[in-house]
């Protein structure tokens, strides 16, 4: 696989370009540029070195690694599946991957149970088959690959961000505004090492744009179509939480108490995945409807705007 540094990833490291592009945990690329499966023109190259517009990272197919992470016979919510792929609905509250505090119960553990040794490997043993992320407390569409061209060639897509995405969110306050835009880097918070922020030392380009759907005034909330054109780590709730509009139920960027949300959770739902089939080139497009939970507080909020 060979990939064409562009001018927004100039001066960029090596490891950190390679992280993004194949969407694979950074300390296993890392592993792969010293064990020289990863060239800058033609050569190997420090994970440090910095890259230029018009370099070339070539990449062989990568080693896999043993998973240590166990199947689980956790029932799956399939929306599609093929030979190649596999579209879920993920619940709230489901951690994607193993990670710290979490080795079990996670949307991997049930994959391997349901697709056996038929993931991709490009992630690494912790994350076999996963393109993309969404959060614990978000629910929605999410894609995996079953195989290391696919999960390279879903990839690239969300590299160039020519894949279609829309979220509903709800938050709280009530723009005058029938859509807009937020385009701030997000990085690491200043402090706190474990929250995003707008306001950050080394940020990295970050845009998201929003509709309104649908206003309550009575309860101060808007029901917003969000369209990220990047996908940063907690970009959404960031994004909007930084334009005065922080999600409902969000505790680490609203002002919600914990024990006064109307959610157990931030009201972000991914209602639409769309993107080119890397077999057929066909476009598909996949929408999961929203939850119970999301669904019941607009239920809620439709009543209170009642004469």
């Amino acid at each position: 696989m060979q990939h064409l540094i562009t001018q927004n990833e100039e001066g960029q490291r090596l490891d950190a370009v390679c992280a993004s592009f194949l969407q694979a945990p950074r300390a296993q690329v890392q592993r792969w540029i010293e064990s020289g499966q990863v060239l800058l023109n033609g050569e190997r190259a420090r994970v440090s070195k910095r890259v230029c517009s018009g370099d070339i990272v070539q990449v062989e197919r990568v080693a896999e690694e043993p998973s240590t992470v166990k199947a689980e016979a956790t029932p799956l919510q399939v929306l599609y599946e093929d030979e190649d792929l596999i579209v879920l609905d993920k619940p709230a509250g489901i951690v994607v991957h193993p990670a710290p505090g979490h080795a079990q119960g996670t949307l991997v553990n049930a994959l391997l149970h349901h697709c056996g040794e038929s993931l991709s490997a490009v992630g690494g043993g912790q994350r076999p088959g996963i393109v993309h992320r969404l959060d614990r407390g978000t629910s929605g569409v999410l894609v995996v690959a079953k195989s290391d061209d696919v999960h390279q060639f879903l990839s690239e897509q969300f590299r160039l961000h020519s894949i279609d995405r829309m979220y509903w969110a709800l938050v709280r306050g009530v723009p005058k505004e029938d859509t807009g835009e937020v385009d701030r880097p997000i990085g690491r918070h200043l402090r706190d090492r474990k929250k995003m922020s707008v306001r950050t030392r080394a940020g990295r380009a970050a845009h998201t744009r929003w509709k309104v759907k649908r206003r309550f005034p009575q309860s101060g909330i808007t029901l917003l179509e969000v369209y990220p054109q990047t996908g940063r780590t907690h970009q959404i709730r960031v994004h909007l939480a930084s334009a005065g509009l922080p999600l409902v139920g969000d505790t680490v960027y609203g002002r919600t108490n914990a024990k006064r949300a109307l959610l157990a959770r931030p009201a972000l739902h991914a209602k639409v995945l769309g993107f080119v089939h890397p077999r057929t080139g066909e476009r598909k497009r996949f929408e999961a409807s929203v939850p119970q939970d999301f669904q019941t507080l607009l239920d809620t909020l439709n009543g209170a705007e009642q004469p």
